[in-house]
């Protein structure tokens, strides 16, 4: 076997089998292109996917004809100023995309400088450069890419189905936009015009959001906002109830330039650790702003991932800044819920299954709105209706009805608490609260679950956990697997308030249990907690274990469903909930309560259009 060099024309295919894996990456190649130049406006125009043409327009500072006869050439850059490959502030500075993407298709760029009198054109067809000719075109930059992939047919084989191509396109403008938010932004084809971005200020960042991701993520997420030795992390933060089932609504930008990086990953995991489901996902829009010394964007040839030079401290600053994002949050939760909660009464409505196959439509009601005082009255006349038939919730409530109708004025937004008053319990499981202009319906358990959790856990870090003694102490008989366990962790679980000491053989005799939990059954409560060390073993580090422990004697000490509640231990759990963080969401990630807008019931019940 003779040793060879490859031909120019085969290194720029093998090149641009790195660089340009589908039409998707040959966009982002161009539309980075672009912002690098300086665009505040880009048109992206695709025929099958960009399968067949697919044109970036721009209205940056353009090309001279000489440097347009460069920009197709290998290696050739505008921006490195110097051979530091640490100092990287643009988002391309490799210098592969356009000779790359000219190798396997026939390209046509035109571009215009502002003091040029006319525009110029070059023609590349399979990685060979025409003469430049003279256009028409305003200032800026027109790449027109047909036939992608013609040069190397074998690629073709592995692109997906028009649409498939094309939302790859979609999300990668979509994420780009969040980058640049005065930048404006389409993308047509042949049927529509699929985005169109207006540019919005830089100081109004969650407008571009609202328009990529939707009003319903701005309007359950809290803004983050942390700068620490020269790092800064901006963006928003979903709530944990607004969840997804991938994370797919992830998106990560360092730099502006979007990354999809293990360590941002984990630090988000670990962020909304106790607080999600394992199987559900957050959703977030984060940038990290940092010196360009301080991470390496030169590790994969389409520039996806990234490498810190510090990776601890960036992770530990995304943990903290968006737990401290999210703790300021207080008690909300995701406004979908309601919704969810509302489209299901009315796909379950009597409206929605008529008995009879005879017409019928649901009679339009003139839009009213009672007032809060009415309200007020006619919750206070209700209940007072209900205590003909059943026993009194609590003798004071139409007392505590009338006193806060007396002492705050109609139109004062303070006569309420934020999570309202309590109003009954349903099913010895659920709390209905009225709030200012609506309704909150609480699940006890899951709530004081969470509360419990949040109090174990801050005593257990203290160490300074009361303890309950029990009048005669519980033998508790473990195996050996168990008793070593417990055994082992003796010194942290004592912190929790529990307390106990070997028994002989395989038992242990427990004296006190913690006191958060109120009654409890002592057996069962060391019996899980063994069960719990067991699974998780060495596995976790002691804070990690700390969480589980105290997840797992949460459950033991929190309210069960199914208890009866007067209405003084009904304010008492929500007015908890107010003070502690994360009380929108149970230990395991589900919604502790869900509210309702009073305009959204009427809407259920026809009052509203």
């Amino acid at each position: 076997m003779t040793l060879r060099l490859l031909p120019p024309t085969l290194v720029n295919r093998i090149a641009a089998g790195e660089v340009v894996e589908r039409p998707a990456s040959a966009v982002k190649e161009l539309v980075e292109n672009a912002l690098d130049a300086g665009a505040t406006k880009i048109d992206v125009i695709l025929n099958e996917g960009g399968k067949a043409s697919l044109t970036v327009i721009d209205n940056g500072k353009g090309m001279t004809p000489d440097e347009m006869k460069l920009a197709v050439e290998r290696f050739a850059t505008s921006k490195l100023p110097s051979d530091d490959l640490f100092d990287i502030r643009f988002l391309g500075f490799r210098g592969e995309a356009l000779p790359s993407i000219a190798s396997v298709a026939r390209v046509t760029i035109t571009s215009r400088t502002a003091d040029a009198d006319s525009a110029w054109s070059l023609f590349i067809e399979g990685g060979e450069k025409h003469d430049l000719e003279p256009a028409s075109a305003p200032v800026g930059t027109r790449v027109e890419v047909r036939d992608l992939f013609y040069a190397v047919p074998a690629r073709l084989k592995f692109l997906k189905t028009t649409q498939t191509e094309t939302g790859y396109i979609q999300d990668m403008i979509e994420k780009l936009a969040l980058a640049f938010p005065s930048v404006a932004f389409t993308l047509s084809d042949e049927k529509k015009k699929r985005l169109d971005f207006k540019p919005v200020s830089p100081t109004e960042e969650i407008k571009r959001v609202a328009q990529v991701i939707g009003d319903d993520f701005t309007e359950n997420a809290v803004s983050v906002n942390a700068e620490r030795d020269g790092i800064k992390l901006t963006g928003f933060a979903g709530l944990p109830t607004f969840n997804k089932a991938t994370a797919a609504a992830q998106y990560f930008f360092v730099n502006n330039r979007p990354v999809r990086d293990k360590v941002l990953l984990g630090a988000l995991k670990g962020a909304y650790q106790e607080l999600l489901a394992a199987d559900r996902f957050p959703a977030v829009v984060l940038f990290l702003h940092l010196p360009p010394e301080e991470v390496d964007v030169n590790v994969h040839p389409s520039k996806a991932e990234v490498r810190f030079r510090n990776a601890q401290m960036v992770r530990g600053m995304i943990v903290t800044a968006v737990r401290q994002a999210l703790v300021s949050s207080g008690h909300r939760t995701s406004t979908t819920l309601a919704d969810e909660a509302l489209d299901f009464s009315v796909s379950e409505s009597v409206f929605s299954k008529p008995a009879f196959t005879s017409s019928f439509s649901m009679p339009k009601f003139p839009s009213y709105r009672p007032n809060r005082t009415q309200t007020l009255n006619e919750t206070r006349a209700l209940f007072r209706a209900n205590e003909a038939f059943s026993a009194p919730i609590a003798p004071d409530l139409s007392e505590e009805i009338d006193h806060v109708i007396a002492d705050a004025p109609v139109e004062d937004p303070d006569a309420f608490p934020p999570l309202g008053l309590a109003r009954a319990q349903l099913h010895k499981t659920y709390i209905i609260s009225q709030t200012q202009d609506g309704i909150v319906i609480v699940d006890q358990h899951a709530a004081h679950e969470r509360l419990t959790y949040e109090k174990i856990k801050q005593n257990m870090e203290s160490g300074d956990a009361a303890a309950q003694y029990l009048l005669l102490p519980e033998v508790v008989d473990l195996n050996a697997e168990k008793q070593e366990a417990v055994l082992k962790q003796k010194e942290e679980l004592e912190k929790t308030g529990l307390l106990f000491d070997l028994f002989g053989g395989d038992s242990v005799v427990i004296r006190a249990t913690p006191a958060v939990l109120g009654e409890v059954n002592a057996k069962q409560l060391m019996l899980d907690v063994a069960d719990t060390l067991i699974e998780f073993g060495d596995s976790l580090s002691l804070k990690e274990r700390i969480k589980k422990i105290a997840a797992t004697m949460a459950c033991h000490g929190s309210v069960r469903a199914g208890r009866k509640l007067n209405v003084s231990e009904m304010n008492a759990l929500l007015r908890q909930m107010e003070a502690v963080p994360y009380s929108g969401q149970c230990i395991h990630g589900r919604p502790t309560y869900i509210e309702l807008k009073l305009k959204d019931i009427e809407k259920l019940f026809g009052r509203r259009e």
